[in-house]
């Protein structure tokens, strides 16, 4: 599955509220300070290091984020001896929205994290193309440049799959989000592959709730529950325009039971997995 890790790629545009473009914007005025310091016209520092003239702009005006090789070329066209290289670590870690940074240290700090989803396949368990889809069915719609923005930041939260020691990973799918085909029907193959290669893996478990199950615990909707390295746990429950972290124990509590009998009350793992088989066998 290829990764756009913002090292390809057009700039993203910022968003304004997110308080990340004060550090976007003020490494573009230090762009703009170190160029005409050097006497360059925004036209001659974009041909001297492979951009056009608006980019330069819109770099500049920290309207879009610059990417490594930007500030590596314009370092040496300008002469600033290293000074606006050094900030690519700055702008890697304003690079994403301020919502999907803070839920990405959440994971990263988790030993433990179930997740049951009702309306569309988990972001963990997202392929770049299902994500891609997924984001532009989103109103008011996206620009192709802010979809990208979001699609490598829910990549780049995958790392969490891969850490070692590997937490322990368990999702519950509604039936629905295997069956809906957000894409198109290839794009949903390979998303079922994909369920398929994490699911065969020893620290993540998949599990399916069957729409015709009578008895469901998790009628109240989509919700996460993360148990952190410290031993404390927190749950996360996002709905429409709302993200709402939950860190109270009695509400984690509740959170946690609700998860476990939905857990009880899904498809095992290994059955899972052949009704899973069996989708992508009609898809």
């Amino acid at each position: 599955m290829g990764v756009n890790d913002g090292t390809d790629g057009p700039e993203w545009d910022v968003e304004p509220e997110d308080e990340s473009g004060a550090v976007i914007a003020a490494v573009g005025r230090q762009i703009r300070l170190w160029r005409e310091a050097a006497g360059l016209r925004a036209a001659e520092l974009g041909g001297a290091i492979g951009y056009g003239e608006n980019q330069v702009y819109k770099v500049e005006a920290g309207k879009r984020i610059p990417k490594p090789e930007f500030l590596d070329r314009a370092d040496e066209a300008v002469g600033a001896g290293g000074k606006l290289a050094a900030m690519k670590r700055d702008v890697a870690e304003a690079r994403y929205p301020k919502k999907v940074r803070d839920l990405a240290k959440l994971e990263a700090d988790a030993v433990e994290l179930g997740a049951y989803d009702t309306d569309v396949i988990d972001g963990l368990l997202q392929t770049e193309d299902f994500a891609r889809a997924l984001y532009r069915e989103r109103r008011p719609a996206y620009t192709e440049d802010q979809v990208e923005r979001l699609v490598a930041a829910r990549m780049a939260r995958q790392a969490a799959l891969e850490r070692c020691p590997a937490p322990l990973l368990t999702f519950v799918q509604e039936e629905t989000t295997l069956r809906r085909p957000i894409g198109g029907r290839s794009v949903l193959r390979g998303q079922l592959e994909r369920l398929l290669e994490l699911g065969a893996l020893r620290h993540i478990e998949i599990q399916v709730m069957p729409t015709e199950t009578e008895e469901h615990a998790g009628l109240a909707g989509s919700h996460r529950v993360l148990k952190l390295s410290d031993g404390t746990a927190v749950g996360l429950n996002e709905v429409q325009l709302t993200s709402r972290l939950i860190s109270d124990p009695k509400e984690v509590q509740i959170l946690e039971m609700r998860y476990g009998m939905i857990r009880a009350q899904a498809l095992t793992p290994r059955l899972s997995r052949t009704f899973i088989e069996k989708m992508l066998g009609e898809t």
